[in-house]
């Protein structure tokens, strides 16, 4: 699989664009982390090979994309865009009609949470909750793997701990210096299938790699769960996390240029799960995102066949089944 993807990223990405009449060109963002680089190379390929477009792909990050397009009213599309991280900027730019979501490009979104191993969870199924946790430390290490500081992970996981008394229970609190040895912890306790607890996001390599539980910590509380994200509240509470919005957005000067285009990008989305197998495979491999990119649409053809108009499904077929 990887030899196809390698011979697809190095020569079909470099042939000629499939034929259309209708489609300029286009700006993209890519993200400078690695989900968002397959999003990014996913879909440069479908534009370029389906629909015929000239794409110029621009490196940016989530403040540096919202600004550029407030100044500039450029990109024509942002993808993997966190709605959590934009703070006040990107909703302006909504109200002003200079931008719209088109897309909920990750599905159901940025997950995160606490989590423990399958097996362990298979072996013991009252570690599903956090009850059950706090009622059987041992079986968990008697250790919380928790977030480096400066994370914003770590405040809320910080105001969780106080309002569950989580250390009362004989669970000892572990702070990890760096999301390298939070996820190291997670590896090496699988590979060993020892007992492992602790935090986690996706879509992440580990969520891929390994199959985890999600530690069930009770229903969404959106005052709580607010309340907790701030490092001075004077009464945190438990709530679960919420799935983050991660959102493909495009500028309304493109949406009336390129109407089938933002039409597609308005059907691009991941299923989050899917997303962490593919950087799983990316790191395995050690392979490029156009590498990563050509893994996904040679693998998971039912899941995108139904982004395209019919043309472009033609043409992406045929580039995809010379290989």
């Amino acid at each position: 699989m990887r030899k196809l993807a390698i011979g697809l990223a190095t020569g079909v990405l470099m042939a000629p664009a499939a034929a259309s009449a209708d489609c300029g060109e286009v700006s993209i963002t890519e993200m400078n982390w690695a989900s968002a680089s397959v999003v990014t190379n996913v879909s440069k390929f479908i534009m370029e090979q389906g629909y015929g477009c000239e794409v110029t792909v621009v490196p940016s990050d989530t403040v540096p994309a919202v600004t550029s397009v407030a100044e500039n009213g450029e990109p024509d599309i942002v993808t993997e865009l966190w709605l959590n991280s934009t703070g006040d900027a990107y909703a302006r730019l909504e109200s002003q009609g200079k931008i719209e979501r088109v897309a909920k490009v990750l599905t159901p979104g940025g997950v995160e949470g606490w989590w423990i191993p399958t097996y362990l969870a298979e072996q013991h199924p009252e570690l599903k909750t956090i009850e059950g946790i706090m009622a059987n430390p041992a079986l968990v290490g008697s250790r919380f793997n928790n977030c480096p500081s400066g994370w914003g992970c770590r405040i809320v996981n910080d105001n969780l701990i106080q309002a569950l008394d989580l250390e009362a229970s004989g669970i000892d609190v572990f702070d990890h210096g760096s999301g390298e040895t939070l996820s190291t912890s997670m590896a090496a306790a699988y590979e060993n299938q020892e007992p492992w607890f602790g935090y986690y996001w996706g879509p992440t390599v580990p969520l891929g790699k390994y199959e985890m539980t999600r530690v069930d910590l009770g229903e969404y509380k959106e005052a709580v769960h607010a309340a907790n994200q701030n490092a001075d509240t004077s009464d945190p509470g438990v709530s679960d996390f919420p799935a983050a919005p991660v959102l493909t957005s495009v500028t309304a000067d493109f949406k009336e240029r390129e109407p089938a285009i933002a039409e597609l990008m308005g059907n691009v989305s991941f299923e989050t799960d899917t997303m962490s197998a593919v950087l799983a495979w990316k790191d395995e491999n050690n392979a490029s995102a156009e590498e990563a990119a050509v893994y996904y649409l040679t693998t998971y053809k039912d899941e995108w066949a139904s982004w395209l108009n019919a043309e472009a499904r033609e043409n992406l077929a045929s580039v995809l089944d010379a290989s």
